[in-house]
């Protein structure tokens, strides 16, 4: 294994709730063009609960909160949301969450080989984990990812 780890953290906030209240919420059509009107500005998709998108088997899903930004190229940032489904069977290239040694679980890709497997952070600069064939590593899939979008000061006018 490598001397340097550059770990994005992973700290458990709990189980997927089962059998949570439905709250359905707007769904709207956006556009991220410039210059282009959404021809469906005024109208509405319907309902979705988070829970629906997010939560595929709720006995095996759990969630955690990254800390840090090793992952940010997999579009993983600080203070995520992941939810992790323990039922899903990891393949090469998922992003995943890693418990080895002791350690404090990791959100890594995963690559698989016939010898051994390696956890990837989602940045060139740092070098993969690499564990010989043997290693007992843990993986999980990362099913969804959260974001909140963390506003400055309410009020707040920048002066350029």
């Amino acid at each position: 294994m490598n001397a340097q780890l550059v770990l994005t953290v992973l700290h458990p906030i709990g189980p997927a709730a089962l059998d949570p209240p439905y709250r359905p919420r707007p769904l709207g059509a956006v556009s991220a063009e410039l210059g282009f009107p959404s021809p469906a500005e005024d109208f509405e998709d319907g309902a979705i609960d988070l829970n629906e998108l997010l939560v595929r088997n709720e006995p095996a899903t759990f969630f955690y909160r990254a800390s840090g930004w090793s992952m940010l190229l997999a579009g993983i940032c600080d203070g995520d949301f992941l939810a992790v489904d323990r039922s899903v069977r990891p393949v090469d290239g998922d992003v995943v969450l890693a418990v080895w040694d002791g350690n404090a679980p990791a959100c890594k890709l995963l690559r698989l080989f016939a010898d051994h497997i390696e956890l990837h952070s989602a940045n060139p600069e740092h070098p993969p984990i690499v564990f010989a064939g043997g290693a007992e590593v843990e993986v999980f899939a990362v099913v969804a990812v959260a974001r909140q979008i963390k506003r400055e000061r309410a009020g707040h006018v920048r002066s350029r």
